[in-house]
């Protein structure tokens, strides 16, 4: 087992998955938006700039997950999640966690079975003009495969921890974040997306910052989408009991 949780926090309302791999520069920015009665739960996925120790003198819980790849990440932090919602965040400062705050709210009303946030660049150099080429071609993907009439597939998003479990996502590298989607929209879930500000993220970014690396997520997310109507486990219904 690779992920272990290296702090204790109490039952929170909402967990935050952040993971991290050295963003020592932006935690401080994002551990202090994270809502009151939150738990933001820090997957360090290898850090050498001692992001694990930080995070954890700012109050945060700390997951290890030594199996490199944001996917591992994201999964480690959503199996030592215990809240009812678990939301998902970049660890980068490139999006305010507090925005989730109206997407516990639509998931926790019944609004919406999985809520994603569509980034806005409120900065020039934000997204870069080819991390956004390859965005677009996924978004076309996505509503060919699932019927999806996405624009983005963001890392800002909030559901169910136990339904998100029933998905069964095996993905841990870059697909992890589409897999979900797809899982869930295969499954019936109700899936909504909102505008939310983008800002450009402190340090270098370890996929989107060059063509290489998006393209390599671009790569990672064609495998997900060639996955037929139905890899998910069959235990993985609709949170809300409806279809789409």
């Amino acid at each position: 087992m690779n992920a272990v949780t290296t702090s204790p926090s109490p039952d929170p309302e909402v967990d935050v998955v952040l993971p991290c791999l050295d963003e020592s520069e932006a935690l401080p920015w994002v551990l202090a938006r994270i809502p009151p009665g939150w738990r933001a739960l820090v997957v360090d996925n290898g850090s050498t700039d001692g992001s694990a120790e930080l995070a954890r003198a700012l109050g945060a819980t700390v997951v290890r997950e030594k199996r490199r790849g944001f996917g591992a990440a994201c999964h480690a932090g959503l199996t030592a999640a215990t809240a009812d919602i678990v939301c998902f965040c970049d660890c980068d400062a490139s999006l305010d966690p507090s925005l989730l705050v109206p997407f516990v709210r639509e998931v926790r009303d019944g609004g919406a079975d999985l809520v994603l946030g569509r980034r806005r660049p409120r900065e020039r150099g934000a997204w870069p003009a080819h991390a956004r080429a390859g965005n677009a071609v996924l978004a076309r993907m996505v509503r060919r495969r699932t019927g999806l009439r996405l624009r983005d597939l963001g890392p800002l998003r909030a559901a169910r921890r136990e339904p998100l479990l029933t998905l069964g996502l095996t993905d841990r590298r870059s697909g992890y974040p589409l897999q979900m989607v797809v899982r869930a929209a295969d499954a019936g879930w109700r899936v909504t997306e909102h505008d939310v500000p983008y800002l450009p993220r402190t340090g270098a970014s370890k996929v989107t910052g060059t063509w290489r690396g998006t393209w390599h997520a671009v790569r990672d997310m064609r495998r997900v989408l060639a996955e037929p109507p139905g890899a998910a486990p069959a235990a993985a219904p609709s949170p809300g009991g409806t279809t789409q």
